[in-house]
């Protein structure tokens, strides 16, 4: 396999023609952001791909992969319905028209490049949400199934959450009852747990990127700002987030860690109680100022379990807020507001979902926003062309999930009776870069790194029979 890229992508002639961007919706802006390192080591590439042990590996890759079907393509796909928009691209609801799993349902996420290399940042992050969903695999984080591309554009294959997104169900809801917003942290927090294992550093929890299945499970998606190898200790400096559960840290530039996640758990599990996030305004400077210096206001319907595991999460010196200690989740997990959960239940999702997504088929895009669903289903095509060092930058993109490739191997095992045997091992986890986000998409697109985010709802609770503290 050969190295990917060296990226220099302010050279002339990355792109022989602009594109222009058939969706300039984004309601992103960039703050800034520290440089990303977009040269990634060939060795690592090819450890992770074949395994470093001494056997006989095959590298998953599309040349020996789906070998009765040839390369797969966007020819392979069915689209169905838009589930959602961005700055880049689109993301449809398809099935799948080839293979062993013909007839099943995926979500497509289609980037354009001549989008994504104008900023050398964008490759990067649009590389790095690609192999962080190839490394991390969880019951509680989306899949990744397939990754291809053509000569002008990336395309992720993710498995289907027809149940949309919990902010939609919390819009609708207004408020979640206790057990409700219990249920829903317990499964968020193993997958942040999950991910803080991996060096890698969430960065933008809130209710738009995490979906439900169809039995009402929750998935993490979107890691475009994700940050890798964040170890025990390590700190960055990147300006990244959705506003509203951002951590002060992080809008002060004094450095962050894998506690930012557990401050954004707090101000989530404020926002499911109350219909609001903790610290809010009508425009982003009141709310950063809110956030750095405003007292945390409990409303008294809260149980006190309830109340005391906003305010630790919620707190503003690090060292003092929960979670932020080598112990990471282990010690959110033990706070009694958890008292009566069996983690070894939650991990085997067998606790009961609040919410069961009403679909009437398996098709059933009811749960998406309909101004996505109502659009037709059309791959737009592209007026430009690439130059050969452009889609360099994308070499080694393919990905083909290892469980897929069980099935094929097993199909074609017969035909290498008399060989040796063939490892196929799936890659070990590692880590990746930043990818992107916009809110009311299904599987979020964005170009850039700061994020604002509102309810559509109002709060719910009255805000003057309520405990107001410090949060130092």
């Amino acid at each position: 396999m050969s190295a990917i890229f060296d990226i220099e992508l302010q050279d002339a002639g990355l792109l022989q023609r602009d594109e222009t961007s058939e969706d300039d919706s984004s309601d992103v802006i960039e703050i800034g952001a520290e440089e990303c390192d977009a040269v990634l080591d060939v060795n690592e590439i090819v450890n992770s791909y074949c395994g470093s042990d001494a056997v006989e590996t095959v590298a998953i890759c599309e040349h020996n992969v789906n070998r009765d079907c040839g390369r797969l393509g966007p020819q392979d796909f069915e689209l169905c319905k838009v589930i959602g928009k961005g700055g880049y691209g689109k993301v449809f609801q398809v099935r799948k028209k080839t293979g062993n799993d013909r007839g099943t349902l995926f979500a497509m996420k289609v980037l354009r490049k001549a989008s994504i290399i104008r900023n050398q940042k964008d490759t990067a992050h649009t590389k790095a949400e690609r192999n962080i969903l190839e490394s991390v695999k969880h019951p509680f984080i989306v899949d990744l199934k397939y990754a291809f591309q053509t000569g002008h554009k990336l395309y992720l294959i993710l498995e289907y959450m027809c149940g949309g997104e919990l902010f939609r169900h919390l819009n609708d809801e207004g408020i979640f009852l206790e057990d409700t917003a219990r249920f829903y942290l317990c499964e968020i927090i193993l997958a942040l747990e999950h991910l803080h294992l991996q060096g890698i550093i969430y960065r933008d929890l809130k209710p738009e990127n995490i979906l439900l299945d169809a039995e009402g499970h929750i998935k993490l998606t979107d890691f475009g700002l994700c940050k890798e190898h964040i170890q025990e200790g390590a700190v960055t400096h990147t300006f990244c987030g959705t506003i509203e559960y951002m951590a002060p840290e992080i809008l002060t530039r004094s450095g962050h860690g894998k506690a930012v996640d557990w401050w954004s758990l707090g101000s989530l599990m404020y926002d499911m109680l109350t219909g609001a996030p903790p610290f809010t305004s009508d425009n982003r400077k009141k709310t950063i100022d809110k956030i750095l210096r405003g007292k945390l206001i409990l409303p008294q319907y809260l149980t006190p379990d309830a109340r005391d595991l906003v305010r630790k999460l919620l707190k503003r010196q690090v060292a003092q807020r929960l979670g932020s200690g080598p112990l990471d989740g282990e010690q959110v997990k033990i706070h009694r507001f958890f008292k009566h959960i069996i983690w070894e239940d939650v991990i085997s999702r067998k606790l009961e979902p609040p919410f069961r997504p009403k679909l009437t088929s398996e098709d059933d895009v009811s749960q998406f926003d309909k101004k996505f669903t109502a659009s037709a289903p059309i791959d737009s095509p592209v007026e430009y062309t690439l130059s050969e060092s452009a889609n360099r930058v994308f070499q080694g993109f393919t990905y083909i999930a290892p469980s897929i490739l069980e099935d094929v191997y097993t199909q074609q095992s017969y035909l290498t009776a008399m060989s040796p045997p063939q490892v196929i091992r799936a890659r070990s986890p590692r880590k990746a870069m930043r990818g992107f986000s916009p809110r009311t998409t299904h599987f979020h697109l964005h170009n850039t790194h700061l994020q604002t985010h509102r309810h559509n709802g109002v709060s719910h609770g009255n805000i003057e029979d309520a405990e107001m503290i410090e949060i130092g």
